[in-house]
């Protein structure tokens, strides 16, 4: 990659992982002093989730060999188009899925951790130091565990997954 071009990358990682950091934060922090514990821990395992999601896809589409999309391609099969465009870019994309979308979600997960730690605190009448250090390791390690068993999926459905996200960029994207 030319060094103007990774410079420009570089600086479209930093503003989009800003403003994708700064809209869950507000989407969080808004919902979750406004609702119960129990949507909290919900808010939370979506958050989870989210970044386990994004993970396989970026993991999945780092690991896909080309080969078969250039067969489907050339069939016309719908998403085989876009799935090699996503193959052309896996260390971008992976870059978004795995870092950006990954990180933001693991700060937001733990931001909205503090809050219903602090809730779970003053509700129980509990030692809000203790709270917040169980309820963040317990956010932690469901994250490092799901996306340890997500990598396995990954790699081993990798063109499969990447094959679905290509088909489902199709429904939008006609141009590729």
């Amino acid at each position: 990659m030319k060094k103007e071009n990774r410079t420009k990358w570089i600086l479209t990682v930093l503003f989009l992982s800003f403003f994708i950091s700064i809209a869950m934060y507000l989407v969080s922090e808004s919902l979750i002093p406004k609702i119960n514990m129990y949507f909290g821990i919900v808010v939370i395992l979506f958050f989870i989730g989210l970044s386990i999601f994004f993970d396989i896809i970026g993991v999945a589409i780092t690991a896909a060999e080309e080969t078969p999309f250039h067969s489907m391609a050339s069939k016309r099969v719908k998403g085989s188009t876009h799935s090699v465009k996503l193959l052309k870019n896996s260390d971008k994309l992976a870059s978004i899925c795995n870092d950006v979308i990954g990180d933001v979600c693991g700060v937001v997960s733990g931001s909205a951790g503090v809050l219903v730690a602090n809730y779970i605190s003053k509700t129980f009448n509990l030692d809000l130091t203790l709270v917040i250090l169980i309820t963040t390791a317990l956010i932690a390690s469901l994250t490092i565990t799901g996306k340890a068993l997500g990598k396995n999926i990954a790699i081993n459905n990798s063109e499969k997954i990447t094959f679905r996200v290509g088909k489902f960029l199709s429904i939008f994207n006609k141009r590729w």
